[in-house]
Parts: structure tokens; C-alpha cells; sequence
């Protein structure tokens, strides 16, 4: 990034051209392997909920999320009819395209037009949508949405600085880590510290061929192994 200076005056920021980004709408993003859709409590949250609950795998799953497991179907709909209905966050259910079943969520967050900034945060993946493909292009899906449609230069990842896959999975994905916010968050009555993580506008481009080359059919084998790690097509 380049710098301008007037006189009498220290250093300046380049200059940013354009107005505010648009706010997300409950729209949907379809893809080849899952569709990221407005979460409607009536047709995800029954097979979200078995999805994420039932043994201490999945319990698990809920570790480093603001709220604990849920005691049954009936608590877990009451909370995220209330979640459905905020606008930031903004939640969408992750929806297999062979089952036509929820199997994880995201939001967008923190969402900031004037300034450009926007995060991509509350992520809950599934054990059937851990480790594949549809879980990638979720996140790719959210990512170009984000800086092709609404128009943000800034898109941002955090998560407690002890959640190692999710730091794991920001790095995977292209993010840039930022650095560390000491003492950020009391989450569940514990500390958090949290770890910073973005991903540019003019980054994108890198990022997005990135993905799309390592989401197409032909870096799979019959099995559905990858060819290629993702990593290995941002390599410049």
C-alpha cells in the first residue's frame, strides 16, 4: 500500500474510492456440492440438530461456539428461531446437495458497509461435512458473495487463539493471520483470547482462482481424493 502526505500534515492512507459496501440479504448461494441458504427453522433445524448432537464427538463440536450443546430438538429451535431472525448476525444453513439436508451453519457478521468490513464467523460443521469438498466451497461461496456482490475490501476470520483447526482452516483458506487479542472475550464464564485472521479485496483474485481450480472435478480421484492440496495452487 502506498502512502500520501500533505504539508503540515504526517502520513496518509492511499486514497479509497467508491461508497459503502451493501449489506448481505437472505439470499441464496448455489454451488456444485452445497448450497449456503437463508437458515429457516422449520426446514434445517430438525436435521442440523441431529447432525450436532446425540455423542461426545458432536458435543464437541460445540466447544469454542457461544452457546453449550443443546438438552433437546425443542431448546435448539427456540434459540435459533431467535438467531434466524437477526440481521447481523446473518445465518445460513450449509445444505448438502445429495441430501438435501442442513449440515452445518455460518454467518456473516460484524458487518460494517461504510466501512467495507465484513467477517465470516459462527461456523458449525458437521462430522458429514468436515474434511470435504461441500466445506470448502461453503466457505468460497461466502467469500466471492461477499467481495463480488456486496462489494467489501475487507473480510475477516477470528476464533479463540486455542481452536487449532480453525486457525488451521483460516491459514488453508487464504486468510492472513493479523495477530492476537489478548484477554478479547469472557465466553461461557472463560477467557478468550482471539486470533485475527483477513482476507483482502485485492487478494481475492489469488484466492478465488485458488479455489476454483482445487474445487474442480479433475483434482479429485474416483475416491474423492484430492490431487492437489489447496495451498498448493496459491503457491506464486
Amino acid at each position: 500500500m502506498s502512502q500520501t502526505t500533505s504539508p503540515g500534515i504526517g502520513p496518509q492512507g492511499e486514497p479509497v474510492t467508491g461508497g459503502p459496501a451493501r449489506p448481505p440479504e437472505r439470499v441464496t448461494l448455489e454451488g456444485r456440492h452445497i448450497d449456503v441458504r437463508p437458515f429457516d427453522v422449520d426446514l434445517h433445524a430438525a436435521d442440523l440438530f441431529a447432525a450436532s448432537h446425540g455423542s461426545a464427538a458432536r458435543d464437541a463440536l460445540w466447544d469454542y461456539l457461544s452457546v453449550p450443546p443443546f438438552k433437546d430438538l425443542d431448546a435448539f429451535r427456540a434459540s435459533y428461531a431467535e438467531a434466524a431472525k437477526k440481521d447481523d448476525p446473518l445465518m445460513f444453513a450449509l445444505v448438502d446437495k445429495a441430501s438435501g439436508k442442513a449440515v452445518g451453519h455460518a454467518t456473516y457478521m460484524r458487518i460494517e458497509p461504510k466501512q467495507r468490513v465484513i467477517e465470516v464467523g459462527n461456523i458449525l460443521y458437521t462430522p458429514s461435512l468436515q474434511r470435504s469438498p461441500a466445506a470448502t466451497e461453503a466457505m468460497y461461496l461466502m467469500a466471492r458473495h461477499a467481495f463480488e456482490d456486496l462489494g467489501y475490501r475487507r473480510y475477516e476470520w477470528k476464533c479463540n487463539a486455542l481452536n487449532l483447526p480453525s486457525r488451521r482452516a483460516a491459514d488453508r483458506l487464504g486468510f492472513t493471520y493479523e495477530g492476537l487479542f489478548r484477554q478479547h472475550m469472557i465466553v461461557k464464564g472463560q477467557n478468550r483470547d482471539t486470533a485475527w485472521f483477513s482476507l483482502l479485496d485485492h487478494e481475492w483474485p489469488h484466492a478465488k482462482a485458488a479455489f476454483e481450480a482445487w474445487l474442480a472435478p479433475e483434482n479429485f480421484e474416483q475416491d474423492g481424493t484430492q490431487k492437489r492440496r489447496l495451498q498448493d495452487f496459491r503457491t506464486k
